[in-house]
């Protein structure tokens, strides 16, 4: 079967924390220049359709430095679901290239890709999680600290795709996670049952208390909050999170020994 990364919830804390602790393992290798190259002669075919730095070079230069290539293509390549549907592109790109990156508004649309592609699909963000970025993260933090059980991680700001899987993996590696924003924009509580169904034991809160969350965090998280296709909702958004912007003052109420942490540095 293959083994696609689409959302936190599908992986085993196991299966999460190896990933983690061979991407460290790699990050060493490389810079010793000794990292292999296992896949050479492989292609991955990367989809965004949202714009991107970090995350296209991110897996570009990684293909690169694995030894395989990496082709960049928008929707006027594709017109996904549109001018050709979901499960034609997944078997098309299937029969060409070995893996499947999508960047899409759709979660579903990813969840349809990897139902009918032959090879590995991953998530590299859609409006409703982004668990790539949650594992880079939650590497940073290993590194850093050297471990992550027993750790606090504290989201000031909007629930939004980075906070569900920050918080999904939090709960799989033993990370307490709070966050702290305005009650509309907390986490929703579909999703709050699906986390607790399939992580009983997660350590998660909500708050709408920011020194409340705070109060002794390892990593103190935020983000923007006006992510891409809310421009409109700019003003209003500036308005309900006064309040909640990360500063010196409130960052005091965290451990001395704290990081901060935000996924567009």
């Amino acid at each position: 079967m293959t083994k696609h990364f689409i959302n936190i919830l599908d992986h085993s804390p196991e299966y999460l924390g190896e990933l983690i602790d061979r991407a460290i393992e790699d990050k060493k290798l490389f810079k010793q220049g000794k990292l292999p190259q296992p896949f050479k002669g492989k292609t991955l075919a990367m989809y965004f359709e949202k714009p991107s730095l970090r995350t296209r070079m991110s897996f570009e230069v990684a293909m690169i430095h694995l030894g395989g290539n990496a082709m960049y293509l928008t929707a006027a390549e594709i017109g996904l679901g549109k001018r050709e549907p979901i499960k034609d592109v997944a078997r098309v790109v299937s029969g060409m290239c070995n893996g499947f990156v999508a960047r899409t508004f759709s979660h579903q649309a990813v969840e349809e890709l990897a139902k009918f592609a032959s090879i590995p699909v991953i998530n590299a963000l859609t409006d409703f999680n982004h668990p790539c970025q949650a594992m880079a993260d939650l590497m940073t933090a290993k590194e850093h600290f050297g471990k992550l059980a027993g750790l606090k991680l504290a989201f000031i700001g909007d629930g939004n795709n980075v906070a569900r899987s920050l918080s999904a993996l939090c709960g799989k590696l033993n990370v307490k996670f709070v966050l702290a924003g305005p009650q509309a924009y907390h986490l929703k509580n579909d999703f709050v049952k699906m986390l607790k169904a399939n992580i009983p034991d997660a350590d998660f809160a909500q708050t709408t208390d920011p020194k409340e969350a705070i109060k002794d965090a390892d990593i103190v998280y935020t983000d923007t909050w006006i992510s891409m296709g809310q421009e409109q909702e700019k003003q209003k958004r500036i308005n309900d999170f006064a309040g909640y912007q990360l500063n010196s003052e409130l960052l005091a109420l965290a451990k001395p020994s704290a990081i901060v942490m935000h996924c567009l540095p």
